[in-house]
């Protein structure tokens, strides 16, 4: 497959995303597609809200969608999505739900067209589990949070 080929990914517009337009990637050099919300809301400093798209999809098998914040929105109002990023399986055909938080100080009004997220297309590889008495070692070994360094206020 050429660089200039895309992944098709079967989309079904819902009943509440009609004359929404579809994700849609704002560059060709973008790597997220900026999708927008179906529903006027307001969350409240601190409050959560599962934002419907309007849109339901069948990834196709081997892929994930991962749904990210918007970088213009969690500078400047504080808005992100608090399990970035989040994953929608190529098995789910449900509505697509953008969880947004909201960090900042003041309510943030969400009016319907407007964009609340990117959609990134991503490979998704199954492990499997091997079970083992011993694992190999490595220069870095059991050391965990912190342990390589490079925050000062971790203590190096």
């Amino acid at each position: 497959m050429s660089l200039s080929e895309h992944i098709p990914v079967r989309l079904k517009r819902l009943p509440n995303g009609q004359d929404l337009p579809l994700p849609a990637y704002a560059t060709s050099g973008a790597a997220g597609m900026d999708v927008v919300s179906a529903e006027d809301v307001v969350i409240a400093p601190g409050a959560r809200h599962a934002v419907a798209t309007g849109l339901a999809m069948a990834i196709p098998h081997g892929f994930e969608i991962q749904v990210r914040p918007r970088s213009g929105l969690a500078l400047k109002h504080g808005i992100t999505v608090p399990n970035t990023p989040g994953t929608i399986d190529s098995d789910y055909r449900g509505e697509l739900k953008v969880i947004l938080i909201n960090h900042g100080t003041q309510d943030f009004a969400i009016a319907r067209g407007d964009r609340v997220a990117q959609l990134v297309l991503a490979p998704v590889v199954q492990g499997g589990w091997i079970e083992v008495d011993e694992l190999d070692e490595t220069a870095r070994g059991e050391g965990g949070f912190g342990s390589t360094g490079g925050v000062v206020a971790l203590g190096n």
